[in-house]
């Protein structure tokens, strides 16, 4: 009798109670697919200091993965929005720990960034299966919430490869550093394969924002149909998403090794800030994400945020003459503001999109990031070895400059909802 008033309260709230258990799910799965793509940036002190690649050629090796999310986001956001969630995740979590096996028992840095390449391509499918399982599984209102405590799987995946993958590469090198993330997407590729369900069809038709009523024109009914028709709302969010990446993956990518090679960090206690910069990141996505369910808008605080990156990489520039403790407390903020984009932006797109183009939108969203983000490694490694991290810091303030004048108005994100 409990159970079923449980369930009447949460439905009559708009909320299934499968929904968390799902979104937990959701966060895990992202998480150990997070956690793959990251562990390569954090062997560039290993194999800059010790092994003799430039940071160039390190930062290209950490991009392999996500060069490989490149090339499938899209393809699994399409195979999202024909066959579900679940299975989507479990094989994609499966191949991403084959994946790192393989790349444990071979030599050579040409082989090794093969399969991280192909691990790249099956950990994509976690990105936009996760964003779908938000706005098939929750309301409009709760939708900020909810992904913001689904983008922790972002800052909680980068949390675990930094406190465990310098510590392993010390230990046991390449191969001992590729058993975390592994073993972690085993076990939970077999966890999302067993626990994950797709949202009722019902539940589903009633998420979709834009639908338009029963009796609408055919020209109406097109236009709900494909979102990216008749306005450029998507695809200025795209394009802030792609310009806010560059500062994010910069600090997510060198903030170790400026720690350690400019601020003299021991590497232990420089991975233990960042894991917990990166922890107090994922609380601030949450935060955002229900500042904007208060608010009724995503693009309001996707504005202030871009801003606030942009101020935040002049404070690293300057912070090479701090204190260590000042420059400690500068990074923590730094990594907290520059994550801060990525719920607000993944939750307009969703609702946008709505559930019926929600896996291939955020298939389009993941992409322009993560094409971004391959990028960032070796043009950002190349820009610090050339004119040094304060003026590289610099550099990447222009970026989230620039986006602050792309992002949508509120009038424009009403007349989309």
């Amino acid at each position: 009798m409990t159970s079923t008033v449980s369930i009447r309260a949460a439905a009559a709230a708009g909320i299934h109670p499968r929904a968390w258990l799902n979104l937990a799910l959701g966060v895990a799965a992202q998480a150990a697919g997070t956690l793959f793509i990251n562990t390569p940036a954090f062997l560039i002190l290993l194999l800059h200091t010790q092994r003799g690649l430039t940071l160039a050629e390190a930062g290209l090796l950490a991009a392999t993965p996500t060069v490989g999310m490149v090339l499938t986001l899209f393809a699994w956001g399409a195979l999202v929005d024909r066959i579900g969630e679940r299975w989507v995740i479990a094989v994609g979590l499966a191949v991403t720990a084959l994946a790192a096996f393989a790349a444990m028992a071979v030599d050579g840095y040409v082989a090794i960034g093969a399969f991280l390449l192909v691990g790249g391509m099956a950990a994509a499918s976690t990105n936009s299966a996760s964003g779908s399982l938000v706005v098939r599984w929750f309301p409009s209102n709760r939708r900020g919430l909810a992904m913001g405590i689904r983008q922790m799987a972002v800052p909680l995946g980068v949390t675990i490869a930094a406190v465990s993958v310098p510590v392993a590469a010390e230990s046991g090198g390449v191969p001992l550093a590729l058993l975390v993330p592994g073993l972690i997407a085993a076990v939970f590729a077999l966890a999302c394969g067993v626990g994950i369900r797709t949202a009722p069809p019902a539940m589903s038709e009633a998420r979709v924002a834009d639908a338009p009523p029963a009796d609408a024109p055919p020209a109406a009914a097109a236009l709900a149909a494909n979102p990216y028709r008749g306005s450029t709302f998507l695809w200025r969010i795209h394009a802030v998403s792609v310009l806010l990446v560059v500062p994010q993956f910069t600090v997510s990518t060198f903030g170790l090794v400026w720690l350690v090679t400019e601020l003299g960090w021991k590497s232990l206690a420089a991975g233990v800030l960042v894991g917990a910069a990166q922890f107090v990141g994922a609380i601030g996505r949450i935060l955002v994400g229900v500042w904007s369910d208060r608010l009724g808008s995503r693009v309001r605080p996707l504005r202030w945020v871009a801003l606030s990156a942009g101020l935040v990489m002049l404070l690293l520039a300057l912070s090479d003459a701090a204190s260590w403790g000042a420059a400690a407390v500068v990074f923590v903020i730094a990594t907290v503001v520059v994550v801060a984009d990525n719920g607000l932006a993944f939750t307009s797109v969703a609702e946008t999109a709505g559930p019926a183009w929600s896996g291939r939108a955020l298939g389009v969203q993941n992409t322009g990031q993560y094409v971004a983000a391959s990028i960032v490694g070796p043009a950002v490694g190349a820009l610090i070895g050339l004119v040094g991290y304060p003026l590289a810091f610099v550099a990447v303030a222009l970026f989230p400059a620039a986006a602050i004048a792309l992002v949508p108005r509120i009038s424009e994100e009403r007349d989309r909802l």
